[in-house]
């Protein structure tokens, strides 16, 4: 299974009170904020719900490893 990056692009101003809590229970909190979820049934029937009102973006699955420089703090070495 993937993730999916679910933007909340759209006010729920004038739609209907279960369009909004749905935007709710997809866990976005204001205009443009961003969430990922899991690719599952559940989620793809709520996203279908307000598909006007969000933008969807897959995102690919990392290979599981992390970057082995990322962790390292660089060290200057003063040369003369």
């Amino acid at each position: 299974m993937g993730k999916l990056a679910i933007t909340w692009k759209k006010s729920t101003i004038g739609f209907p009170v279960g369009q909004r809590r749905t935007i709710e229970a997809l866990g976005l909190k204001r205009l443009n904020a961003t969430v990922e979820h899991q690719d599952s049934s559940s989620v793809l029937g709520m996203v279908n719900k307000v598909q006007h009102l969000v933008t969807v973006v897959e995102v690919p699955e990392s290979s599981g490893k992390k970057n082995p420089t990322s962790n390292k703090t660089k060290i200057k070495k003063d040369v003369k």
